[in-house]
């Protein structure tokens, strides 16, 4: 069904089939666009200090069914179609909702042969984009440790730090967020992700751009590779924006009376879309 800024929310089916019995991750560098390597090395430029070494993730959607993500080790500024990892999107579903599921079968569903008969395995937080896919059809999905957010995420106000927008372009970049308690990586932050998320579809009636998570990082969500890179640069400024005006004497946000009709506001619909290729 469409629902606010056109997003289109569709659930898997929840019941088990026949394809969840052949879990598959497979190296299939034509199913990596150019498009997603390029945004991921530009998410991970050194000088944007989105992340470091070998950490962040990104995906995009293949099919309805399949998405290309990070593997895991791999440095995103560096990153080649050799450097991705295609999965189902069902079967690691049937994971997230089995509460019997183990690390070790997640483990094993993500990791793919070589030609060579080496292994590699997509990143441990390649749930985090599988359950973004169990309510919208986003085409691109990013996942990034920006130091001042981290600072934030970090801090004794984690959790309503974002509440409120303290700037106009903020908001219309960002949206409303959702913020996510922190959970060790894998199946355990995955399941967390998945039940949260669920919680701000059921009250909003669409999937947030911007995903907050506690003592951990961010996660961006849009139909386009600009959006994407819009959403996790303008996060890291509103961090700034915060930490900035705590030194100033403290922050002032902008009251919800002021922002309550703005998602009603054609021209501000437009501008959002615009500016980050929001549109879904």
């Amino acid at each position: 069904m469409t629902l606010a800024f056109g997003v289109r929310i569709h659930r898997f089916s929840e019941e088990g089939h026949e394809g969840t019995k052949n879990m598959t991750a497979r190296m299939h560098a034509d199913s990596v666009s150019d498009e997603l390597v390029a945004l991921t090395r530009r998410l991970g430029e050194p000088a944007r200090d989105l992340v470091i070494l070998a950490e962040g993730n990104t995906s995009e959607l293949v099919s309805d069914r399949t998405i290309s993500v990070k593997a895991s080790g791999s440095a995103m500024a560096e990153a080649t179609r050799d450097d991705f990892v295609t999965v189902d999107l069902e079967p690691l579903l049937q994971i997230l909702r089995d509460p019997a599921a183990s690390q070790e079968a997640l483990t094993a569903a993500l990791t793919a042969t070589r030609a060579d008969g080496g292994t590699v395995r997509a990143s441990i937080e390649s749930l985090v984009h599988v359950a973004v896919r169990a309510f919208v059809p986003a085409k691109f999905v990013a996942h990034t440790h920006p130091t001042d957010v981290v600072a934030l995420l970090a801090s004794a106000e984690a959790e309503t730090a974002f509440v409120d927008p303290v700037y106009s372009e903020e908001f219309m970049i960002l949206g409303r967020s959702l913020y996510v308690p922190y959970a060790e990586p894998g199946i355990v932050l995955g399941r967390v992700f998945l039940e949260h998320l669920d919680s701000y579809v059921q009250e909003h009636g669409e999937t947030p751009s911007l995903v907050l998570l506690g003592n951990h990082g961010i996660v961006a969500i849009s139909d386009s590779a600009a959006g994407v890179e819009a959403i996790s640069m303008m996060a890291v400024k509103s961090a700034r924006v915060r930490l900035g005006a705590r030194l100033a004497g403290g922050v002032a946000p902008l009251s919800a009376e002021t922002t309550a009709h703005y998602f009603d506001r054609p021209d501000f619909r437009e501008r959002r879309a615009a500016l980050a290729g929001l549109q879904r």
